[in-house]
């Protein structure tokens, strides 16, 4: 909660730094001068400058004389609301972005704001966590959307420059159809070879090509591999058709060819692979066909060009050697990307290959010169770091790393946000030899992937009985399809006014041979982990509708909905396997709901919201889980035609007999203002029915009505669900199952 600063205003920081106009600029509009002092400590940062104003009249004077990059606006002003800054901003035109902060429970007020296109609305109390959550948040959109204005801005002048780059090149620049002719040329092929680049376009590429050579180029020249396995640095010949350079007419050119694949990305598949469209090649002209080409380095990742493998082991051989001479300390570490498999899902292999040369680049930067960095598996690295003073100057090295993760990489032109998991293992305390200590390092990591991710540890003894745990339970996990281990669970949600069950939840269990039903909590993180979340979550959806297909033949209005992940969101294939499983089962899209939580809409909003717009066109309903855990999310409610929101079981839980419940009130209200279904959760007592029912929410599940059962119990509660005696008061009865 804010405390009201009661000393001086508090002062700006001095520390010598980013000019004026490169900060980011943010106007306090609150009539407190305490409060507004409080929140200018708590934000004051060296690459932001704060102000402060007291009035809607004030305020407008300061919008007029310049520009900020946000507005912290209080709703309740002497002069008048908040929301007459906000109506000035857009009748302007102007790009402030608005965070609008109130004390009193109004949905009016929030609705009111979010629709003058306010970025994030807080309730007072508030926390400081959650100030400056909405606050970084703004900002970073902020600065994308400066970003896209940028690049907008110079696209054109980048497009000619670019073009005359390429025309003007030393190099011979060419791309080729499918079939493999030329689509284009640039004027250095005139200069080269003497054939006017006119007569080539439409020409197969063999018209350029050495005879003796035609066999070599034939799957090169026209390269459909992308990234690290694309053609590079390949030795080739063309013809010419006149002399050149003293040379005889017949004389080829030698020279060195680099080539790679182009993919169409469109439509609903704009972020997968895609259909092949051609090539793009530059060819550079050699001295003479005797030049010999730069090998690759020897003991390295051509990808990477970091040290393989087996020049780690023998430096850390080496390193072992010399600390048992010294008495010293090294450390091992390995550092393992979170959700990495995403990219070469979404974006394809020629993205996720750049990505991991960017990612051993920043890792590069975070080691001392002596360390030695290897590329370990496909999205894992190791790092040796000799003569280590203690175990303190590790975790220094290793808190560097993750704080450098922490800022985000650019893939496809979009951010992504590459987290690491870190293991750490000492000599001689956790190990004496290379494999203990690689082995020691790995157990580590993986302690952290199981909890926290995004964190480092150290390796301890009792580390081993949980790793192997993991181990055996993850490699169970993945048998537990082909063993038809898994099964759903259905929990039904009841409607009071239509006294009857209108929605079933479909709810993932592993029944395992030895630890019995497990719940999704124990295993979800390893489907992530291993890669199959969206195999475990298709099934789920095919299972489910094929359940709902057999309801509805005698319940015709039933839905289902099912809960998905955030690697869902990753896979290229969700909307397609989720159309393909309606259409399969004979199902309408609007009888399937799909349940994303708050949490996961707040933290990944774009990139959810693009997903859930195209589910949306489908006809899928989308319904957000946990509502009500902070105001974050009413903005992007309002923009995914979102059709139905779940209170979180926490405002239901807190529900008193005879009680004020003014946050379920609100949320009551922003459902009414945006026209969308109301459901909540964890109902387990009538007088928390009764008070919800009395709020306007008419949808409920919870033990009060039903645990979650199976398909054949689920049916069951279906044709023999019945009302239960009602309080007077109460106009439409609750519904309770005979069990």
């Amino acid at each position: 909660m804010i405390v009201p600063w009661k000393g001086p205003p508090f002062p700006m920081d001095t520390r010598p730094g980013r000019p004026v106009e490169t900060l980011a600029r943010i106007l306090v509009i609150d009539d407190e001068p305490s409060l507004s002092r409080s929140i200018s400590a708590l934000l004051q940062a060296h690459d932001r400058l704060i102000e402060t104003c007291g009035s809607v009249a004030e305020a407008l004077a300061r919008l007029n004389a310049s520009a900020y990059d946000l507005l912290l606006l209080d709703y309740r002003l002497p002069d008048a609301s908040g929301l007459a800054v906000m109506d000035w901003l857009v009748s302007h035109e102007r790009r402030e972005s608005v965070i609008m902060i109130s004390a009193e429970h109004s949905t009016e007020i929030a609705i009111g704001a979010l629709r003058r296109g306010a970025r994030d609305f807080l309730l007072k109390p508030y926390t400081t966590d959650q100030l400056r959550h909405a606050v970084s948040k703004a900002l970073a959109h902020r600065q994308f959307e400066r970003n896209q204005r940028q690049v907008r801005q110079h696209l054109e002048s980048s497009e000619r420059m670019h073009r005359y780059l390429v025309e003007n090149s030393l190099d011979l620049i060419y791309t080729l159809d499918a079939d493999g002719r030329f689509s284009y040329l640039n004027l250095r092929v005139e200069s080269l070879l003497g054939h006017p680049r006119e007569a080539l376009i439409g020409q197969h590429f063999s018209a350029i090509i050495y005879p003796e050579d035609l066999e070599r180029a034939r799957f090169s020249f026209n390269e459909r591999r992308t990234g690290a396995r694309a053609t590079s640095n390949l030795e080739l010949r063309l013809s010419r058709s006149h002399a050149l350079d003293g040379v005889a007419p017949d004389a080829p050119i030698t020279i060195a060819l680099n080539a790679m694949g182009m993919y169409h990305r469109d439509g609903a598949q704009a972020t997968a692979p895609g259909r092949y469209a051609g090539t793009y090649g530059a060819a550079r002209c050699l001295p003479g066909s005797d030049l010999q080409l730069i090998p690759q380095p020897p003991n390295h990742d051509p990808l990477t060009r970091l040290p393989n493998r087996e020049l780690f082991r023998d430096r850390l051989d080496l390193a072992i050697a010399q600390a048992r001479r010294r008495k010293g300390i090294i450390a091992v570490m390995f550092i393992d990307m979170d959700h990495f498999r995403s990219v070469n899902d979404t974006y394809g292999e020629s993205e996720g290959d750049a990505l991991l040369r960017a990612i051993a680049l920043r890792l590069r930067q975070c080691l001392r010169k002596g360390d030695t960095l290897t590329r370990h598996g496909s999205d894992e690295f190791m790092a040796l770091l000799p003569d280590v003073g203690s175990r303190e100057d590790a975790e220094v090295i290793a808190e560097k790393i993750l704080e450098a993760f922490r800022q985000p990489f650019i893939v496809s032109g979009n951010e992504f946000s590459a987290t690491v998991s870190l293991g750490l293992a000492l000599h001689p305390d956790d190990g004496r030899s290379a494999d203990e200590l690689i082995h020691h390092a790995s157990v580590a990591m993986h302690q952290v992937k199981s909890t926290t991710r995004d964190a480092h540890r150290f390796f301890a003894a009792d580390m081993h009985a949980t790793y192997r745990k993991r181990l055996s339970l993850e490699h169970e996990f993945r048998q537990a399809l082909s063993r038809q281990e898994l099964e759903l669970h259905y929990q039904p949600l009841v409607s009071l006014s239509r006294n009857c069950i209108t929605g079933m939840e479909a709810l993932l269990r592993w029944r395992h041979p030895r630890h019995g039903l497990v719940a999704p909590a124990r295993f979800i993180h390893l489907a992530e982990d291993a890669g199959i979340m969206h195999e475990i979550s298709r099934w789920v959806i095919e299972t489910g509708c094929a359940q709902l297909a057999s309801w509805r033949q005698d319940h015709p209005d039933l839905r289902l909905s099912a809960n998905l992940s955030a690697r869902d969101f990753d896979h290229p294939e969700l909307d397609l396997s989720i159309s393909r499983a309606l259409s399969r089962n004979g199902l309408p899209a609007g009888s399937l709901e799909l349940e994303i939580t708050e949490r996961l809409l707040a933290e990944n909003s774009e990139r959810i919201s693009q997903r859930m717009q195209g589910l949306r066109k489908l006809g899928v309903g989308i319904v957000i889980d946990d509502f009500g855990a902070s105001y974050s999310s009413l903005t992007h409610v309002q923009n995914c035609n979102i059709t139905r929101l779940k209170i979180d079981r926490r405002f239901v839980q807190d529900i008193k007999p005879a009680g004020h419940h003014p946050v379920v009130s609100v949320l009551a209200g922003i459902a009414r203002g945006f026209d969308i279904h109301l459901a909540a959760e964890g109902v387990e007592h009538r007088e928390q029915r009764d008070a919800l029912e009395s709020l306007g929410c008419d949808e409920m599940q919870g033990f009060l009505f039903s645990r979650p059962v199976d398909a054949t119990e689920a049916t069951r509660l279906l044709d023999e669900y019945r009302a239960p005696p009602m309080k007077p008061h109460l106009r439409s009865p609750a519904l309770t199952s005979l069990i």
